[in-house]
This record gives C-alpha cells, structure tokens and sequence, in this order.
C-alpha cells in the first residue's frame, strides 16, 4: 500500500484551492484531504484531520500566513510550503515564514519571469513530499531567539588569500544566518549560494546584512571577494569565483541549470577549487538533491578544507548526504559547531594543510 503524504491546502482564492488542489493529486504520493479558505478554518481543519503538510498562501484576508504560521508552530507545528508572490513583499513575508518555521516555498505563476502554473505544481509536489519527511516538533514551545553573536571575539590573524564558500537549499536560509551571525567582522572572504529566485536573494542578502558583524549584500559581476564581505548568488545566475591580479572576483553568468539549479553550488565550488585550491574552504549546508557534492569534491581534490553540516541538524540531510557518501567532506558536523572549525581553519596557528 502506498504511504502518501496528506496535505490541507490553504488559500483564500477558491481557483487557487482547486487548481493546487488537483494539481497536488496528480502525484499518487500526495493525498489533499481538505482545504480552508481562511487561517480560523484552517485551525480547526488541522486540528480534525492531523494533516502532514500544509501549503499556505501568503496573502490572506482577516489573518495574513504569516501571522497564522507564527500561532500555529508553537502551539500545533505542522511541516509548511509556502505559497508566495513573486515580488519583493512576497520575498520579506517569505523569509519572515521560513524565520517562523516554514519548511520551505514556491513562487506564483508569473507570465513575466516565466513561472508556469505546471513548473509550479511540480516544484510544489516535490517540496510537499520533501517537507513530509520533516520533523519540526523542536518548533513547539518554541520562543523567538535572537541571531546574535555569542562567541568570543576572536584575535587570530586569517590566511589572507582564504575564500569560504557556502552552499545550501532547503532550510538554508536560517542554516545560514546561523553560521554567517558567527564569523568575525574580519573573517575571510565568503561567496554564498542558496536555492532561491531573484528578488528573493537580495531581500535574503539584506537582512543577513542587518544581523552579521561581517557585512553581507547581493553578488554583483565584477564585485572583488574581500575580507569582512560575504556575496550571496542572484536568483537566477550562476557565479564564479576567478583569480585576478588583486585577489578573487566575481563573475556571474546566465546559462543552463546545473544539478537541476542557477545559481548552483556546483558552479561556485568548481571554480573556488580552480582560483584558490589549498586556500578554499567549503561549506555544505542542509538541502535537498545532490549540488554541491560534486564542486565540494573537486575541492577537496585541490587541497580545500571541507565540512558538511550532519544529519540530526539539517531539515533536509540531501546535498550534505551525497558529499559526505562521495568522499568531499573533511568534517561532518552539526551546525552549531560549523562556524567554530571553518574559523580555526583559517587561522595562522592552524598552519598550511
């Protein structure tokens, strides 16, 4: 018999209900049993039917998603995709979501950017299934912290030609606040890719930017890597590192999807392991599918430290998975104690590798 995951679909637009509804039924791994129209219908839909997953529209009226995902996780934590717009208010309520306890999103169809109703159900079914398999029990109870530097400050001196590049997926974007709020104002360069559109990364980049000591902003072609400075990938471009003169550069480009993404982190890895070799240091975060197990290898081949955050901390042990199982990894480790060894690793007492 075929365990399917069973989803309620909330949204106050009754052709959106129906259109997710069916499309989500498409998949013999999906099972809708019920849909609201409103998050107090909703609450006692969940309540009734103990569903796996919820997918939850963003904009709705008398309690917005957000609001509603805020009371419900601590109270009745249900795995969430959310269902979001594909602009830069849908981005800030987005990632206030993924803040709160949402597993993961999707963007609306958008004839602009090329967002067809189809690619949407199948992103959609696919991350329903993946958030599924999620456990976010840890959110019940669970009171609002605050992403704080908490350990000491650090006085070592860093290899100065030292380039830390980080990719992620599914559950990144707090996998990443969580490492990035714990380097050091003068830490080594970083570059970052995470799975998420355009729009998306900027507002991603600016908020990691108001809550780090190192500043943080949105890639531009051209831009140099230096210390103090992490450039998060745009939605929708691959990027590069290169070798110049002065240091490392980026170089962002258009393109194929690569391991099924763009930007990709194989992309970005492949290149660090070319431009800086023993100087790299890799970072693979929690995701699903397989980017970055590749790049991270080619990696460690160059000379490159490498870690990979462990299992029992990511949302999605995927891209971490496929490194660890392919060789690429140094040092598997939960994500509390990540940013700790990536800075010894860089430090002048921790010698050449």
């Amino acid at each position: 018999m075929i365990q399917k995951t069973r989803v309620l679909v909330i949204d106050d637009s009754e052709l959106a209900r129906k259109a997710l509804k069916y499309g989500l039924m498409n998949d013999p791994y999906i099972e809708v049993v019920g849909c609201a129209g409103d998050p107090y219908t909703a609450r006692d839909q969940i309540v009734l039917l103990r569903p796996d997953v919820l997918t939850l529209d963003v904009d709705m009226p008398r309690m917005d998603g957000l609001a509603f995902l805020k009371k419900l996780m601590p109270q009745f934590p249900v795995p969430t995709v959310m269902v979001s717009a594909f602009t830069e208010r849908g981005a800030k309520i987005t990632l206030d979501a993924l803040e709160a306890g949402a597993v993961d999103f999707v963007t609306k169809p958008t004839a602009g950017m090329g967002i067809t109703l189809d690619a949407m159900l199948l992103e959609l079914r696919t991350k329903v299934k993946i958030a599924g398999t999620v456990n976010v029990s840890h959110w019940k109870n669970k009171k609002k912290q605050m992403f704080e530097s908490v350990i000491p400050k650090r006085t070592e001196r860093f290899f100065q030609e030292t380039l830390i590049a980080i990719g992620a997926s599914t559950g990144g974007t707090e996998a990443i606040r969580s490492v990035l709020c714990e380097f050091p104002m003068d830490c080594p360069g970083v570059v970052v890719v995470q799975h998420m559109p355009e729009k998306f990364t900027r507002t991603f980049a600016q908020r990691l930017n108001g809550v780090c000591d190192m500043a943080v902003r949105e890639a531009e072609h051209g831009d140099r890597v230096e210390a103090g400075l992490a450039l998060v990938a745009p939605g929708g471009r691959h990027m590069e590192v290169i070798r110049t003169m002065g240091g490392y550069e980026i170089h962002l480009k258009d393109g194929v999807t690569v391991s099924g993404h763009r930007p990709s982190v194989d992309v970005m890895m492949h290149s660090v392991a070319t431009c800086a070799g023993t100087s790299g240091r890799g970072v693979l975060l929690t995701g699903m599918g397989s980017d970055g197990a590749a790049g991270m290898l080619e990696m460690k081949k160059a000379g490159a430290m490498t870690f990979a955050q462990d299992e029992k901390s990511s949302v999605v042990f995927g891209m971490p998975k496929k490194a660890w199982e392919c060789g690429a990894v140094d040092k598997l480790l939960p994500l509390s104690c990540i940013a700790g060894h990536v800075m010894d690793s860089c430090t002048l007492k921790a010698g050449p590798r």
